[in-house]
């Protein structure tokens, strides 16, 4: 079975030893107002090595309490979901 993983508003720059380590498909969601941890997901991207995607959330800020920003993040979710994990 494949895995998949998916962090919203993380913190990556807290684990940069593992990044290069994470084999599972990763999708990283951020929102466009969250100027610092977009900056880090960014870098973060940069380090993974795995199949990954970085999204970014128009208009949204670090807790995604905008309106239509957490379904955007379910939506983009579920698609990441249906895509990297298989029985």
């Amino acid at each position: 079975m494949a895995a998949g993983t998916s962090g919203r508003g993380g913190r990556p720059d807290l684990v940069v030893g593992a990044l290069g380590g994470v084999r599972a498909p990763t999708l990283l969601l951020v929102g466009s107002l969250d100027v610092d941890v977009l900056e880090l997901n960014c870098w973060a991207s940069a380090q993974l090595q795995c199949r990954h995607e970085l999204r970014v959330v128009p208009g949204a800020g670090h807790l995604f309490a905008e309106p239509g920003a957490l379904d955007c993040v379910a939506r983009w979710s579920r698609q990441w979901f249906l895509e990297h994990l298989r029985s």
